[in-house]
C-alpha cells in the first residue's frame, strides 16, 4: 500500500464508496501541507490525501462509519479513532462517531501516529458527529 517511486509526483489510490459526500470535500480542502514532517503529495482519487516520498501517510474519506468494535479507541484533539495495529508497523486509524468515516493508514517506522492525527484533526473535525464516542474499557 505504501511506496511508489520517489520521483513520482502522484500517489495512486482508490476512492472510498462515499468519496463524493460533500463532508469529504470539506475535509479535503482543509488537509495540511505537511504532517509530522512529511510533505503532501497529489493523489489520483477523490477525497484522499498522501504525505511523504515514498508515501508514509495515506488518508481516505468516505468510508461507512464503523459500528461498535473491540479495537482500541483513542481520542486525539476531540476526534475519536479506532486503532488497528494488525499490520504493524503499518497502522490503520478509522474515525469513530463521525459520518462519513475517515481512514488514515501510516507507517510507524516513519511517522508518529499521534503527530499525524493531531495534524489532521482540524480537517477531520469538520465531519458530522453521530453521537457515539470512545468508551473506556475496564482494566483488570
Amino acid at each position: 500500500m505504501f511506496g511508489g517511486a520517489a520521483c513520482s509526483s502522484t500517489v495512486s489510490m482508490t476512492p472510498a464508496k462515499g468519496a463524493n459526500d460533500p463532508a469529504c470535500a470539506e475535509v479535503s480542502v482543509r488537509l495540511p501541507d505537511t504532517v509530522d514532517g512529511q510533505e503532501r503529495r497529489w493523489t489520483d482519487a477523490q477525497a484522499t490525501g498522501a504525505w511523504g516520498s515514498p508515501a508514509t501517510v495515506l488518508l481516505t474519506c468516505g468510508l461507512a462509519a464503523p459500528g461498535p468494535s473491540t479495537l482500541d479507541c483513542q481520542t486525539v484533539d476531540n476526534v475519536d479513532w479506532l486503532i488497528d495495529g494488525s499490520e504493524a508497523p503499518h497502522y490503520r486509524f478509522t474515525t469513530f462517531g463521525r459520518t462519513p468515516a475517515v481512514e488514515v493508514y501510516l507507517d510507524y517506522d516513519a511517522v508518529s501516529g499521534r503527530d499525524v492525527l493531531n495534524a489532521l484533526a482540524t480537517a477531520v473535525k469538520t465531519l458530522p458527529t453521530d453521537g457515539r464516542s470512545c468508551t473506556e474499557r475496564p482494566t483488570t
